[in-house]
């Protein structure tokens, strides 16, 4: 009469019940429900902190080219992964300068942003590839009277149309911008509506539901700034 009792106490000790396994589960899902948002959230603000420390190394790369062949480069607009060109900057700038792809292989710089993937045919979306517009005057050896042939307007707004940049003259618009299209992989705001003329507007803000976008700037002081201490300039 003893042994049954021991036997299914021994069972008992062996492992769990189907209930209590479905109990279990429920209650581990449960947990992750919770903290799935949580993790979601910290996975994509280490990959927008990662992208901004990439555009600050674009920022500086930049400068470092033009110090280097007193010009900044033009986009790279080849789009087969297998040619010999591709991620290099093309050797003229298209007028209006077109907007294109940041040549992250002239400049030794990453590929993508944080949430893009490398292309590999033709076919392939561009996506997470940083998006470039550079003032073709600026693109061709220049000097500190560069200004007269300018040929765009470039300016930077914020998400309420306020100005964060002048354009008042022709001495401190950009003359260079390159914006990661961040988490959505799309261009948002004054980003979405690129315009060929000369007049060109773009966005820089805070993330928001409607504007995920991450937008860097060189201002023509700043250039010539940073290439007078290197004396490459007057």
């Amino acid at each position: 009469m003893i042994m049954p009792h021991s036997s299914r106490f021994q069972s008992r000790l062996l492992g769990f019940s189907l209930v209590e396994m479905a109990i279990v589960l429920a209650i581990v899902g449960l947990l992750m429900a919770g903290l799935m948002p949580a993790l979601s959230g910290q996975i994509e603000q280490s990959r927008r902190k990662e992208t901004r420390k990439l555009l600050e190394e674009i920022q500086q790369a930049l400068i470092g080219y033009a110090i280097i062949n007193s010009k900044l480069p033009c986009p790279t607009t080849q789009t087969d992964p297998a040619h010999a060109k591709y991620g290099l900057a093309d050797d003229s700038c298209a007028s209006p300068a077109t907007e294109g792809y940041l040549p992250w292989k002239t400049l030794g710089i990453a590929e993508t942003d944080a949430w893009g993937s490398p292309r590999s045919s033709s076919g392939d979306q561009w996506l997470g590839y940083w998006r470039y517009r550079v003032e073709p005057s600026f693109a061709s050896t220049f000097t500190l009277d560069t200004t007269s042939n300018m040929t765009l307007k470039l300016q930077v707004k914020d998400s309420s149309g306020n100005a964060l940049t002048n354009t008042s003259d022709n001495k401190s618009p950009p003359i260079a911008i390159v914006y990661s299209t961040g988490p959505n992989l799309t261009a948002d705001g004054e980003n979405a509506s690129y315009e060929q003329t000369t007049d060109a507007t773009y966005q820089s803000d805070t993330p928001a539901s409607n504007f995920d976008d991450i937008t860097i700037w060189i201002s023509r002081p700043v250039l010539f700034s940073r290439m007078v201490q290197a004396g490459k300039l007057p």
